[in-house]
């Protein structure tokens, strides 16, 4: 073709080539649409997922592969930077094995081993690797065996308790926090007529157990004018109306949170009590001359609102340091195969699991740190408020 003396020639070959090409780009296009909209839900591509395949890369692997195509972004890497390397980000990315962590392999070959797994994100007094918070399934026996409890110590106990003062503060009403069980027939020891207390898995039982520690609590912080919803729903019962695995709890208590959340506005705070599955020495400390339970604050690592439920326990820690230092075991991010790693936390960005000492705890030890725990929990609270409030007076 002439043009203005110019001459432009069009070679048909090579855009018979350039359209088949791009007819044959958007047939693979519409078929991978097709084959991932016609997966089913739990295998297709998601924000959790995406989130949890991100999480396992080092923050820097980003930075540098950014760099590639910007080299601003280079300056902006710390000096001590990692050595990148794409084989190693290829092989963790695909098989989830760390070269530099062996946990990562020994994890899949050890019994057990996955347990440490789990990543101590703020180390209380006393607490590593060796003595993390312990849950397991109880035997089938002691499931269908019901054990004889000391119900009547329990109640000695809960009768000895004063009439409290009035409140300064109140929530006026307002139900604000959520205290549920998700493994409520979790017990102790102490609350069962036991002969052998050698097997931790085995103190467990469908009435004194601890919700009887989540209703002090309760209590505690009703006297410190905070609202709260006790729920009352034995998730175990419903396990086995519905013929489920133990594993299977947090499928049984997400819908009646869910429910919850969904009838009442306001509440803020939601608050999951288990028992830790560790001895004695573990979870018992001494403050001013009396033993208390010892408490650690467990946050779904694979939860995507795990930032903020980690924000606040390690808030609440530090309280716990400055008023009662050592009754805190910490927080620690559980994550991975074998747990459950969402723990409903992704619920609220306020919620927490908290673990109430251990097997071997008494009442009179867990009493007092359920107190303990509403005292630093209200100071918390009504701090909040007060900084919310005044943030909202502001113009």
């Amino acid at each position: 073709m002439k043009k203005n003396g110019m001459v432009v020639t069009i070679n048909g070959t090579s855009l018979l080539k350039m359209m088949a090409g791009l007819f044959v780009g958007m047939i693979l296009v519409f078929l991978l649409v097709g084959m991932l909209t016609s997966l089913k839900p739990e295998f297709r591509p998601s924000s959790d997922s995406i989130h949890e395949f991100s999480s396992e890369v080092n923050g820097e692997v980003f930075l540098h592969l950014l760099s590639l195509e910007n080299h601003y972004f280079s300056q902006s890497l710390p000096s001590h930077s990692i050595d990148f390397k794409l084989s190693s980000l290829f092989l963790k990315l695909t098989t989830s094995i760390n070269p530099d962590d062996p946990r990562s392999l020994l994890g899949r070959e050890l019994p057990g081993f996955s347990l440490f797994d789990s990543e101590i994100l703020v180390a209380g007094e006393g607490t590593n690797y060796t003595n993390m918070p312990i849950e397991s399934a109880p035997p089938t026996e002691v499931l269908l065996e019901e054990r004889e409890a000391s119900i009547e110590s329990l109640q000695d106990h809960e009768g000895q308790e004063n009439v409290p003062p009035s409140p300064p503060l109140t929530t006026e009403g307002r139900k604000v926090v959520y205290i549920y069980h998700t493994h409520n027939t979790e017990s102790y020891f102490p609350f069962l007529k036991a002969d052998d207390t050698s097997d931790p898995n085995t103190a467990y039982h469908s009435t004194a157990n601890v919700t009887l520690v989540g209703k002090k609590l309760k209590e505690e912080l009703e006297d410190r004018g905070i609202g709260v919803h006790f729920e009352t729903e034995d998730f175990q019962s419903l396990l086995k109306k519905k013929n489920l695995s133990y594993g299977a709890s947090y499928d049984a208590s997400r819908p009646v949170v869910q429910s919850a959340l969904a009838k009442n506005r306001d509440l803020q705070y939601l608050i999951d009590i288990h028992r830790d599955g560790l001895r004695h020495k573990d979870t018992t400390v001494t403050i001013n001359g009396e033993s208390y339970a010892k408490i650690v604050f467990v946050i779904g690592g694979n939860n995507p609102k795990a930032d903020k439920n980690t924000r606040l326990a390690k808030e609440l820690h530090q309280l716990f340091e400055k008023k009662y230092p050592g009754l805190s075991r910490g927080v620690v991010a559980k994550k991975g195969k074998g747990v459950n790693g969402i723990y409903n936390q992704d619920l609220s960005e306020n919620a927490l699991l908290i673990e109430f000492g251990g097997v071997d705890n008494n009442m009179e030890e867990l009493s007092r740190t359920a107190e303990a725990v509403a005292d630093v929990f209200s100071e918390y609270y009504w701090q909040a408020e007060k900084v919310n409030a005044n943030s909202i007076e502001k113009p």
